[in-house]
């Protein structure tokens, strides 16, 4: 691997080429109109733009970006997350063209990407999953018999997809009655795939990944992350490991994540996600995500291993580097997803000129971000602006640390989540670790109320 192309923008862009520079890859950006001036287009070795600022006439188009990495001298592709990195139908035309793509092999992407397959892979593997259905449904009807099997409540999702799209929880049939087309409708808009896929939902759940490097004949784990604390399905804070599993749990959980990525012949890095059952200690598989994951950084910290470059060494064609028995997990780690939205005013995104700029700094502190004095936060893609991630001994001392950098951080002209982070410190469920999925938008709508 000689010439690298990097199909993303933003902090996922700069982290990539910043680990291709590592190992002396260089490194070319695409970039839409609105990224001209980005700080990912400034640290790649080259650049190419590929088309007006909406993702769908730039960076998803698939045909647009491979052209760009021929017509630049790139041998390989690194798609980061979101956008492309999880389309067969990519991974498959960048090896057509004669290139690398830097993720598993499009046939491994299309069978994990599929809920009802992944659970197919998951049972051959002996990994347990929810209860729930054993195919796509594509219609009312189908949905309400295979409901009444199973037992309400029930969670809608997205047969083809994940990233909390099509996501619903209904409690009887009349209302999945009622959510189900909408569901369909925004699950075949996102992945152009209408088909539902039905699961009991467990009400104090745990949402637990565990990392995972394979080289197609080998894996390992990278232990886990806690990923409970969010906001409509999507990840707000996490941590590296999850504070309060049982240590057989975590075992066990761990194992079965290896399991399964050998039964897939998984080649990359990827992220095993499970639920686990606050109450009996249970954990049910319920999706594998293809590709390197925003919160990639908290388990990088506590284990010593860039992924980033292990991706790209494994593209390269190298076996795995770490055996199983040296892989070790130290202290705690706490990642907080800073956006540009506006708490106040229902998470609205705001777009807008940055001026002032502050970054915190000092021992164990890390920051990702494309962000810098005087830029403009554009309206057209994902409203993440800077990741903040501490590490400590122990999670009492990465709490004191993260309120340490979360005071430090500041940035005018932009509203932002910062200092909701650190409210969030300050509570006593986030103190113990005892939380669930549901933890974060109870406490939200209960502050709501008392501050209104």
């Amino acid at each position: 691997m000689k010439r690298l192309l990097v199909a993303n923008r933003g902090e996922i862009a700069v982290r990539i080429i910043r680990a291709a520079r590592d190992l002396g890859i260089s490194t070319v950006a695409v970039h839409s109109t609105a990224d001209t001036d980005a700080l990912h287009v400034r640290l790649a070795d080259a650049a190419v733009e590929i088309g007006p600022p909406p993702a769908g006439k730039s960076y998803l188009v698939a045909d647009t970006i491979v052209g760009a990495a021929l017509s630049a001298g790139a041998d390989a592709v690194h798609p980061g997350y979101g956008f492309l990195s999880e389309r067969a139908g990519f991974a498959a035309s960048v090896v057509d063209a004669g290139l690398t793509f830097v993720g598993p092999d499009a046939a491994v992407i299309d069978r994990m990407g599929d809920k009802v397959r992944a659970r197919q892979v998951a049972a051959a593997a002996g990994v347990p999953t929810v209860p729930g259905t054993p195919g796509g449904v594509d219609d009312v009807a189908a949905a309400v018999a295979a409901a009444a099997e199973i037992g309400y409540p029930i969670m809608l999702k997205a047969a083809a997809g994940g990233g909390g799209r099509g996501i619903r929880v209904v409690e009887d049939e009349a209302g999945l009655r009622t959510a189900f087309p909408s569901a369909s409708k925004e699950a075949a808009s996102a992945f152009g795939d209408g088909r539902m896929y039905l699961e009991r939902f467990v009400r104090r759940a745990r949402h637990v990944e565990v990392q995972v490097l394979g080289d197609g004949t080998d894996v390992v784990h990278l232990f886990e992350r806690e990923c409970s604390l969010q906001r409509r399905r999507q990840k707000m804070v996490e941590e590296a490991l999850a504070p309060g599993i049982d240590p057989g749990v975590r075992e066990a959980m761990t194992a079965a994540a290896v399991r399964l990525a050998r039964e897939a012949g998984y080649r990359s890095a990827g992220t095993v996600e499970f639920l686990v059952d606050d109450e009996t200690r249970e954990f049910f598989f319920i999706e594998m995500n293809t590709r390197i994951q925003v919160e990639h950084p908290t388990t990088e910290l506590v284990t010593g291993i860039d992924l980033v470059a292990e991706q790209l060494r494994i593209a390269a064609g190298e076996p795995l580097r770490h055996a199983q028995a040296g892989i070790d997990a130290r202290g705690c780690a706490i990642e907080f997803r800073i956006c540009a939205e506006d708490p106040a005013r229902g998470f609205l995104p705001a777009p807008g000129r940055v001026g002032r700029l502050v970054l915190p700094a000092g021992p164990w502190v890390r920051v990702d971000t494309w962000l810098e004095p005087e830029v403009t936060v554009p309206p057209f893609y994902d409203s993440l602006l800077a990741k903040v991630v501490v590490w400590g001994e122990d999670r009492e001392t990465a709490v004191r640390r993260s309120r340490r950098a979360l005071a430090e951080f500041a940035v005018e002209g932009v509203p932002t989540t910062a200092g909701l982070f650190t409210e969030i410190l300050d509570q006593r469920w986030f103190a113990t670790g005892e939380f669930h999925t549901g933890t974060l938008e109870q406490w939200w709508s209960e502050r709501e109320e008392r501050t209104a």
